[in-house]
């Protein structure tokens, strides 16, 4: 219930800010109100409403951060920590045995215990190379 009321005056805050940041004048307008711009034509007369919007928007702004961090840090009170997640499969994965003692290489479940190696490589036998054809001789 606290995080529901601080939310909706926080966004009300917010629209708050935006709306007296739109309203306030830029620093080029000070130059239009010595022509006559209609300063003294404002509900809070020449001056008022510069002081009056910049410390509105002081005092919001104040708040809104104000309102930040406390929803921040109670967040962080309030949150569960995560006891174990749920790997699926990757949670099902089996160990792997511990070596023997008589230093024997321990083989997978279910591997035959006599597995017969390959016969080694043999390198084909070369031939010898053709013997060169006796050259033909000429009888005179």
């Amino acid at each position: 219930m606290l995080l529901l009321v601080l939310n909706v005056l926080f966004v009300l805050i917010a629209i708050a800010m935006i709306a007296l940041i739109l309203m306030q004048r830029g620093a080029g307008a000070q130059a239009g109100s010595g022509f006559g711009g209609g300063a003294s034509a404002t509900v809070f007369g020449a001056r008022g409403s510069s002081n009056f919007l910049s410390k509105a928007t002081k005092w919001l702004a104040i708040s809104f951060f104000a309102i930040t961090l406390f929803m921040a840090w109670y967040a962080t009170r309030q949150a569960q920590p995560v006891v174990q997640q749920d790997l699926g499969v990757m949670s099902s994965v089996p160990q792997a045995p511990a070596a023997p003692a008589d230093g024997a290489v321990p083989q997978a479940p279910g591997a035959s215990q006599a597995v017969p190696a390959p016969p080694p490589a043999q390198a084909p036998a070369q031939e010898p190379p053709p013997a060169p054809a006796p050259a033909p001789q000429n009888e005179q």
